[in-house]
This record gives structure tokens, sequence and C-alpha cells, in this order.
């Protein structure tokens, strides 16, 4: 019988296991959530979650983990390992998981493909999933990840900062905020020691050192570092803006513009300047008051260059990224700067340029 005991042992475990592959079946079911696994050790490191044990920390952190596989990803953040390298550029990651996804950039290769309209991906994250949100439509590979998206919706925060009091929408991002205050910079780059509070600052920093822009906008050839750069960049082209203010309505593109935004509703003012304590309701307020007591200019990480503004580095940083926002409606060329689009108009309605 299939749904008999099976091990991870050689031979007839080892073929039982295969089979199951294929066949989708799944006879070890946890009592807890009634989620199933092909193989009882996969039960036995699930059901550890329930539990709340985590047996297994980090001696450079203290972080706990329910897994060793998981202690030892983990552990490759502090030593910097990375085992995986990829055989046609030469990079190198610290899971191979994270190399199978890297090299379809190379391959071109799109395995998941959308069962209603045939369109294929090369990450399954981009195929959407089963779980539809009735707000906005948008698709969810497991139910958590719709609950947790919802609260975009809802405005529910139930997890708390015990010393500032902001809410947030899951634990994780509680976590990262916390670093704000403990001051825990645990991504550490290995080109240049600089740290970074988050794995994503990281990510989207070494590509300052490797100058990979692997994700390309198919509407106006923009590339980017990160995958979420694109998709926030996407919204210009359709316009799409996902986080509405529960208190007025008013709809953003990005989580980080909302933010700012319920501020004027509440009022708060998180960031202080260290030298004369005044208080702002955005980073990018204080960061160019800090100029009159520093007086250093914006530098654009790329290539050095300083400029007057932070609005004046981001006009400048689109010739790094190829960004052309500015759009003409007759032509559909495109421009860096607004100033370029109204120039070229001209030439439309006859005008010199």
């Amino acid at each position: 019988m299939l749904g008999g005991r099976a091990t991870r042992r050689s031979g007839g475990g080892a073929v039982l296991f295969v089979f199951r592959v294929h066949t989708g079946e799944r006879p070890y079911q946890c009592d807890q959530c009634e989620r199933s696994f092909s193989q009882r050790y996969e039960l036995v490191a699930h059901q550890i979650s329930h539990t709340g044990e985590s047996p297994y920390t980090c001696a450079q952190c203290g972080k706990i983990f329910s897994q060793k596989s998981n202690l030892v990803k983990h552990e490759r953040i502090h030593t910097g390992e990375s085992p995986f390298p990829c055989t046609q550029c030469g990079k190198s990651f610290s899971q191979r998981a994270n190399l199978v996804k890297h090299q379809r950039i190379h391959t071109g290769e799109r395995p998941f493909q959308c069962a209603h309209c045939g369109k294929s991906f090369s990450q399954k994250c981009e195929l959407g999933g089963p779980y539809l949100c009735a707000d906005c439509g948008k698709c969810f590979t497991t139910r958590p990840g719709l609950r947790y998206h919802q609260r975009i919706h809802t405005g529910e925060r139930p997890y708390p900062c015990t010393l500032c009091g902001k809410g947030f929408a899951t634990n994780s991002r509680l976590k990262y905020h916390q670093r704000i205050h403990s001051g825990e910079r645990p991504y550490q780059c290995s080109d240049c020691d600089k740290c970074f509070r988050h794995k994503s600052a990281l990510a989207s920093h070494q590509g300052i050192h490797t100058g990979e822009r692997p994700y390309k906008c198919t509407e106006c050839g923009s590339s980017f570092r990160r995958r979420n750069g694109l998709v926030k960049h996407q919204r210009i082209h359709t316009g799409e803006r996902p986080y509405p203010c529960t208190e007025c309505g008013k709809s953003f593109s990005a989580r980080s513009t909302l933010t700012d935004h319920q501020r004027t509703h509440t009022g708060e003012r998180p960031y202080n300047c260290s030298h004369c304590g005044k208080s702002f309701n955005r980073v990018s307020q204080r960061r160019k008051h800090q100029r009159v007591h520093t007086k250093k200019r914006p530098e654009c990480a790329e290539c050095g260059k300083r400029f007057r503004s932070e609005k004046e580095l981001a006009t400048h940083q689109r010739v790094h990224t190829g960004e052309k926002p500015y759009q003409c409606p007759q032509c559909q060329r495109s421009y860096h700067r607004k100033n370029e689009l109204a120039k070229h108009l001209k030439s439309h309605a006859g005008k010199k340029p």
C-alpha cells in the first residue's frame, strides 16, 4: 500500500519517495492544520512550527530556527559563503534555489505556464495563484499570502512596536522596523563592508559592484537590479495604484508613498535631525534639511556625481537605469525629463522645437 511507511534510505523507500513525486500522493497529514507531506521527516519538521520550538540557534546573532537546514542557510549571511556559482557568469549564491532562478536569465527558460492564457514565466511567483483577493483581483499562491495582502485594504496592523507604538501588517515587517531602534545591520556587503538592516537592501546595493540589472521593462526598456523595482516602475505604464489610504481614499502606486501620506493624517514625524532635533514626516525631508548642517550634496551611487537636490539626483539616475517615464501620446516616443517631452510636443503642434 502506497500510504505505508516511507524512509529516506536507499532501496524501496527511495523508489517509493520518487513515485510519490509523480503521483502527488501525500500520506502524512498534520493534525494541527491538515497540511500533507510525502515524507514522514517533512511532517516532523513542519510540526515544530506549531509547537514554537526552535532548537537551532545562530552563534553569531542569536537568531533561532526550527530546522537545522535553515540555520545552515542563515549562517552564510555571516560567513559570506556562496557555494553555488553560476557557470555562465561566475556569480555565486548562498542557496541552490537562488542559483536555479538566476540561471534562467541566461537560458531564457520559463517553466511556469498559466493554465488560462498560456503565458510562461521564469519564476513561480510571477504566475499568481489560486487565492484571489476580492478587493483588487490580485492572485496568491498561498492562503497566508492572501491574508497578509488583504491587510493593505483593511488597514489591519496586528503587530505593534513596543518602543514607539507603530503597527505592522506582518511580524517580519515589525522585526525589520525594530532594527531602526536597535541599530542592528546584520547584512554586510562582502565587497565594501557596508552593512544593511534588510537583506533586500544588501541585494540592491551589491548591484552597484556587479552592474547587473536583470529585470527589464518590456514597455520602455528600463532595467532594474531588483524585481520589485521593475514591478513598481511598471505601474507608471499601467496606472495601477494598489495602496489606498483608509482615511481619505486616495490611492498610491507604492506602499512607502502611502506610509508617507498617512502621516499627514496622524501628524507623526518619526525622523529627527541629530544636529538640531527638528523632526520630519519623511526621511527625504530630513536628509534635505541635514544639508544645512553638513553642506553635503546628494551623490549618485553609480557614478559619484553630486546634485543640489534629491529631485535632481532622481532625474539623473534615469541615465543609468534607462527609465523614460514621459511618453508622447501621439508617437509613443519617451523621454527622461518632463521638459524634454514638452519640447518634443511642440514639433507635433507645428512649432519649432
